[in-house]
């Protein structure tokens, strides 16, 4: 009896790796990732971050040498999240955040691109993201936007090369972009965090900057970050930033709302950024502890589904790893 066989319509196209690279649709570039770094006030050492190995929280005057470290490996882009020393409920200092933008830049010029993260969380006693009423049950919108202003304008006169806003403020954006035309910083980028979801996925990230909401009427930021439930507040936000005059729009989480960037990129021909934010991040390095995925597998996976949805920039606390990792992957 004659061998039946089969047409190999598209397991041709899958079978060899040189095959795969010339038929891939998506492609990875190291230069697409912004790395986060933190940095703490006061602190003589670096420290751990609990459920982010491999990521800490760098003393002032280690910044420089972990940047150094990134860009030997290829990263040149950073998103840096300021941590002061002391928390207030008014009369906030942004000393410590310029101070640390004026050194980095000092130090590496346009050789590297800093954006710096806008937000409130870390200098308040409550640990929300702006100002809060008497009975700090409710976020005041009106009160919190001049003192993002006035936060802008002094890491502007630092030396940053973007500014961006996390808050999720109403109008924050058009008052910001207006008060940096205004003082001369037209040139200044803003990325805003213009999706950004109440989600449970970023524990990590409010261990290292002390930021966890502590205000006893209001224990969650559903108040002003975007319902996981409500896909089209996200792009009704985000298209209301744009504009208003950002530059970037932004994604939080990443890896969950692809849909999202996908229906925004859609609507929108503004750079997408999608934060892989840190639970995501350490979701996947705990799976690798136990041996059960592939580290560096996984996260290029997750970034090809990022590019795939349509984000052309990539925030990732593995990004110190994409050069080297894009470089060896097998399609």
């Amino acid at each position: 009896m004659e061998k039946e066989t089969y047409p190999l319509t598209h397991r041709r196209i899958r079978a060899q790796s040189h095959t795969r690279e010339l038929s891939a649709e998506v492609h990875l570039s190291h230069r697409q990732f912004i790395l986060p770094l933190f940095a703490e006030e006061g602190m003589t050492a670096n420290r751990s971050i609990n459920g982010l190995p491999g990521v800490e929280v760098y003393a002032e005057s280690l910044l420089r040498a972990a940047i150094e470290e990134a860009m030997n490996k290829g990263i040149n882009k950073f998103l840096l999240f300021p941590i002061p020393a002391a928390k207030r409920e008014g009369n906030f200092d942004f000393s410590f955040a310029a101070r640390l933008v004026q050194v980095v830049k000092q130090r590496f010029g346009d050789a590297i691109w800093l954006a710096v993260d806008l937000c409130l969380c870390s200098y308040t006693t409550h640990g929300h993201c702006g100002v809060l009423n008497t009975h700090e049950d409710r976020l005041l919108n009106h009160e919190t936007v001049p003192v993002l202003v006035r936060y802008a304008l002094e890491l502007a006169d630092a030396g940053a090369d973007c500014i961006a806003p996390s808050d999720m403020m109403d109008g924050r954006i058009g008052a910001i972009r207006k008060a940096l035309n205004k003082d001369g910083f037209d040139e200044v980028v803003i990325m805003s965090y213009a999706a950004k979801f109440s989600s449970q996925w970023y524990g990590p990230f409010r261990d290292a900057c002390h930021s966890a909401p502590q205000a006893a009427a209001l224990m969650h930021r559903k108040s002003y970050q975007i319902s996981p439930f409500h896909p089209g507040d996200a792009i009704a936000s985000s298209l209301r930033d744009e504009a208003e005059g950002a530059d970037i729009l932004m994604v939080k989480p990443a890896g969950l709302y692809t849909d999202v960037i996908a229906s925004l990129r859609a609507a929108s021909r503004k750079p997408i950024a999608a934060y892989h934010v840190s639970g995501e991040y350490a979701a996947i390095e705990a799976l690798a502890a136990q041996g059960l995925l592939e580290r560096a597998a996984a996260h290029i996976e997750v970034w090809a589904a990022l590019r795939r949805s349509g984000a052309g920039i990539i925030i990732s606390y593995a990004a110190i790893h994409a050069q080297h990792w894009i470089a060896v992957m097998e399609m």
